[in-house]
């Protein structure tokens, strides 16, 4: 499989998120996943950490990642780089949707609640 479509976001049992999963183990890959997530005006995911780097790429809306009780803003064409292990939450503060395209350098990717316990995903990873 070397050129896939490109399906875009169906809604998900997480309120406010709508995901795909681009390409990940089932495509093949053996350490990375690419994901496409659309998160409505207000919604948030998860707080969340992750065993492997994250790097979030905003193509449109507006939003807030929070790290350590600190308020990061981002928006189009910016990169939030997420490093393995780091505590995060993604907020949409925008009145449109928060669109955004993430690499993980895992396949699958493995996700934590804050407590530690893992967080089992509605989607394939």
């Amino acid at each position: 499989m070397y050129v896939l479509d490109q399906p875009a976001p169906a809604a998900t049992p997480i309120p406010g998120i709508h995901h795909a999963t681009w390409a990940g183990a089932q495509e093949g890959l053996r350490s990375l996943s690419l994901w496409r997530q659309s998160i409505e005006p207000g919604g948030a995911t998860p707080p969340h950490s992750h065993a492997c780097d994250e790097v979030v790429m905003c193509t449109a809306g507006r939003g807030e990642v929070h790290i350590d009780g600190q308020v990061h803003r981002f928006g189009p064409d910016q990169t939030v780089v997420l490093p393995a292990g780091v505590p995060h939450q993604i907020f949409n503060t925008g009145d449109v949707a928060l669109e955004t395209t993430a690499v993980f350098a895992a396949t699958p990717v493995p996700v934590a609640l804050p407590d530690g316990s893992a967080l089992e995903l509605p989607w394939r990873s």
